[in-house]
């Protein structure tokens, strides 16, 4: 910057890298950050959203694409990620197909002042013959069908039911899609625990079977950037998983596991 100001173009500086208006083509180290700027313009932010704690969350139920309703502490949950999602300038809300996604987005929606987009791709897991079993009634064999969905093995999955990687593959064709979005939108996709672990952890370059390890709690907010940074690989990074420091109270999740 010095340099440029003792040759009398600091105002050129700030007028390149802030303005789109101002027509003088830069050279040099100017064009080099022009550049960095426009690149930065053009990241996607995408934030994604557990939905909110429901009745089978809160009685240790397995639900998969089966539903049950919100809670009356999910509902809070959903209404307090509204007032977060209000200061992101959130300006597209999709969300799976399933009950208890579609209301959360509906709360987020009305805080946001957005419209809601069903998806049925963003789905939880398919937990096939265990869906809305109680987990303690699992016998010895069936919990050995869950404990294959976690524990790091090969096409693990529930009779009737779907892998990891099946969910990984939808996962990120929803994650995909929103790069069709206008340039400037800031969208926001509301899933599942299971499913966005999922597509955060091959975000980050595991296998889809890996072994879970990456908790999202009920209506915490995980952020993934398609950038391309010269210091990250291109395309889609984690800027940050999990956040809950907007909710005022644990779920029950949060208390039972």
């Amino acid at each position: 910057r010095d340099r440029l100001r003792s040759r009398g173009l600091g105002d050129v500086y700030k007028r390149q890298v802030y303005s789109k208006s101002f027509s003088l083509q830069a050279t040099g180290p100017l064009a080099e950050i022009v550049k960095s700027t426009e690149r930065i313009k053009s990241m996607l932010q995408v934030h994604l959203v557990r939905h909110g704690e429901t009745q089978w969350n809160a009685e240790r139920r397995i639900q998969g694409q089966s539903d049950s309703p919100l809670t009356a502490h999910g509902e809070r949950q959903a209404w307090q990620v509204g007032e977060r999602a209000r200061t992101l300038n959130i300006t597209h809300i999709i969300a799976s197909d399933l009950g208890r996604t579609r209301r959360t987005a509906e709360i987020i929606a009305e805080a946001c002042g957005c419209s809601v987009v069903l998806d049925s791709r963003p789905r939880e897991l398919d937990m096939g013959v265990l869906e809305k079993r109680h987990i303690d009634s699992l016998s010895v064999e069936e919990e050995g069908w869950r404990r294959r969905l976690v524990n790091g093995t090969p096409d693990g999955r529930i009779p009737q039911g779907e892998s990891m990687q099946e969910l990984s593959q939808r996962m990120h064709a929803a994650l995909t899609s929103c790069l069709e979005l206008p340039e400037g939108s800031r969208p926001l996709l509301v899933s599942h625990g299971m499913a966005l672990g999922c597509l955060v952890s091959t975000i980050l370059g595991l296998p889809a079977h890996a072994e879970r390890r990456l908790r999202l709690r009920n209506c915490s907010i995980s952020r993934v950037d398609y950038q391309q940074s010269p210091w990250l690989a291109s395309g889609w990074v984690v800027e940050t998983a999990g956040d809950i420091s907007h909710l005022d109270a644990p779920a029950m999740d949060e208390l039972q596991r």
